[in-house]
């Protein structure tokens, strides 16, 4: 699968994560709200470490505007990092917990709008498919060395089971997304 896809699949795993959070949150629901924090910091975590070892090793030289961009990544990954590890060490529900769970969110959600609004397109437009191909492999290789489901093992499944593990997951933009990208997006490990 294309490695571009394969990331907007992450990200927008992680979006439908932070609306149930969110959604937990407003319901005063500590307990749910603390256990899908857990799972956003997860995804982030193979996220970002396959992101940057793979996709962005691979993409930094084609163009000065790229490389700008990747480094402004790795610096918005840090953060994300920072604040995960202070995350870690807080009581869930707490004060402290949930202005960082917060700003977590935030961080993370600005960081997708310009991956994906400025990043993305430079890549599409300075490589083509097969290459694109060929990267999402190594990416997804590499997301199953850090604990992620196999894409070969949802693919196996029919679209009707995607297509509700996808809306139970509030996967945004599911009603528009075909087999292959719904696999690879939905969680199948999550309730």
């Amino acid at each position: 699968m294309d490695v571009v896809d394969l990331l907007i699949a992450d990200h927008n795993r992680v979006r439908g994560l932070f609306s149930r959070y969110g959604d937990a949150h407003d319901a005063d629901k500590t307990k749910e709200a603390s256990v899908l924090a857990s799972l956003i910091i997860e995804e982030l975590t193979v996220h970002m470490s396959a992101e940057e070892s793979v996709f962005y090793r691979s993409v930094k030289s084609r163009s000065d505007e790229i490389d700008e961009d990747v480094n402004e990544g790795r610096e918005e990954h840090h953060v994300a990092k920072v604040l995960i590890k202070e995350i870690e060490g807080l009581k869930p529900g707490s004060d402290s917990w949930v202005a960082k769970m917060t700003v977590l969110i935030e961080s993370v959600e600005h960081h997708i709008k310009e991956e994906e609004e400025e990043l993305f397109p430079s890549v599409r437009s300075s490589t083509d498919a097969a290459w694109r191909r060929e990267l999402g492999n190594k990416l997804e290789l590499d997301k199953v060395r850090l604990g992620a489901t196999p894409l070969a093992e949802k693919l196996e499944l029919p679209v009707s089971d995607l297509s509700e593990k996808a809306r139970e997951q509030k996967i945004p933009g599911r009603s528009t997304m075909d087999h292959d990208k719904l696999a690879a997006t939905v969680d199948t490990r999550q309730p």
